[in-house]
């Protein structure tokens, strides 16, 4: 099957990836301290306390257990979009991770709070990119000439 979206899968892998960086990079301090200009966390405590806001029903050590997954699961499938390794696999995870988050959001923060930092968005565009038959410019595509 020819794929037509080249740019737009590469788009969309590159804009996840950084999605999923930036606030690694936030909650393991890298942007300076929270209250600083664009710095929401700025250590792993404050990360740690805001997971267990998503997750009120465990404790504080089981949030920080939970906080630690989800940083690798963030960095793993940030690197994978960006080198286009297993990028179905990437995207399905991406998915699903997105998909936790905007329903802890939604139940836990408010309604509002999922869409204020476009996590549907996100879990949309993971599911798309899933959906997509060729990731062009991937370690994953045997390039072909004729799929142009």
């Amino acid at each position: 099957m020819k794929n037509t979206y080249h740019i737009a899968q590469l788009y969309l892998r590159l804009a996840l990836a950084i999605g999923f960086l930036l606030p690694v990079a936030d909650r393991l301090g890298l942007f300076g301290p929270a209250g600083q200009n664009g710095v929401s966390w700025g250590s792993w405590d404050n990360f740690v306390v805001y997971t267990n806001t998503l997750i009120p029903f465990v404790n504080h050590w089981v949030a920080g257990v939970m906080g630690f997954l989800a940083t690798v699961a963030e960095a793993s499938i940030a690197v994978m979009f960006i080198v286009g390794f297993k990028i179905r696999v990437a995207a399905l995870t991406s998915f699903g991770l997105t998909l936790i988050f905007a329903l802890c959001m939604a139940i836990f923060l408010g309604f509002k709070a999922p869409f204020t930092y476009s996590v549907w968005a996100d879990s949309a565009g993971s599911l798309l990119l899933a959906s997509i038959p060729v990731y062009r410019w991937s370690i994953d595509n045997k390039y072909d000439e004729t799929d142009n």
